[in-house]
């Protein structure tokens, strides 16, 4: 059994495949003041509730975005398995052509490009990442990396507006009912979710433009099934879109 961990800004993720899908799964918060003991505790606690015998994990994966956490997390991982974690970055094998990974490209959307570019090897591929930070990384037929595009995530905007604003508050996102909202949670909602559906169809057809062509269009990330009824050049939601690329990488290696 596979254990694939993708460390982010707010989040890490942790995961089980049993060779033919994904068994268990965990989100905990992504804190850098933990210790590796306290990550240590937390990680063995999940797995033993969760029924996952340590003796069954034969490989490990780990994309990081987040180095103060790195090493903490790939100690533990030694500690709890007796496995190597194999560490994402772009000198590995990914399935895409290495000479144009940029070299600050990030694990997350070194997973996100190589699992796009393995599903539709025929076309160019754009990963709408609805994260911490929501990014557009692009992939062509060849297996080049063409770049990405990045801005404040969802949750990020409104936590920028929750803490630099007096009389707004704080808000779960959620489509609203109109785009004229009538109350400050509505009118939040609406500057939101529409306002991210309008620049994630913008940034998509004006890459189409750039490339001359037309793009597959594959969302992932927390907000991605919340947003993307509002965004019509979605071609595909896939929420463990990351980790089925950590688990493809695995497998290359």
């Amino acid at each position: 059994m596979l254990i694939a961990v993708d460390i982010g800004n707010s989040n890490i993720v942790i995961a089980v495949h049993d060779d033919e899908k994904w068994v268990e799964s965990f989100r905990i918060y992504s804190d850098q003041k933990k210790t590796s003991d306290e990550y240590f505790v937390v990680l063995e606690s999940l797995l033993t509730h969760a029924g996952v015998r340590k003796q069954d994990i034969n490989r490990a994966a780990i994309s990081s975005v987040v180095p103060n956490l790195t090493r903490s997390v790939q100690k533990n991982i030694i500690r709890l398995f007796d496995v190597q974690p194999l560490m994402v970055d772009r000198f590995i094998k990914t399935g895409l052509k290495n000479e144009t990974i940029p070299v600050e490209l990030g694990a997350d959307l070194l997973c996100n490009l190589a699992q796009a570019h393995h599903m539709h090897p025929q076309s160019p591929v754009c990963v709408v990442d609805f994260g911490t930070a929501l990014t557009f990384s692009t992939v062509a037929e060849d297996g080049s990396v063409l770049g990405a595009s990045i801005a404040p995530g969802l949750v990020t905007a409104v936590n920028a507006l929750f803490g630099n604003t007096a009389q707004l508050p704080q808000v779960e996102l959620r489509i609203p009912d109109s785009v004229i909202g009538r109350n400050s949670q509505d009118a939040i909602r609406s500057g939101i979710m529409f306002g991210y559906a309008g620049m994630v169809t913008s940034l998509i057809e004006r890459s189409e433009q750039e490339l001359g062509r037309e793009l597959y269009v594959i969302a992932t990330g927390g907000l991605s099934r919340t947003i993307a009824p509002l965004i019509g050049r979605i071609n595909q939601v896939a929420p463990m879109h990351t980790l089925d690329g950590l688990k493809l990488i695995a497998d290359l290696n």
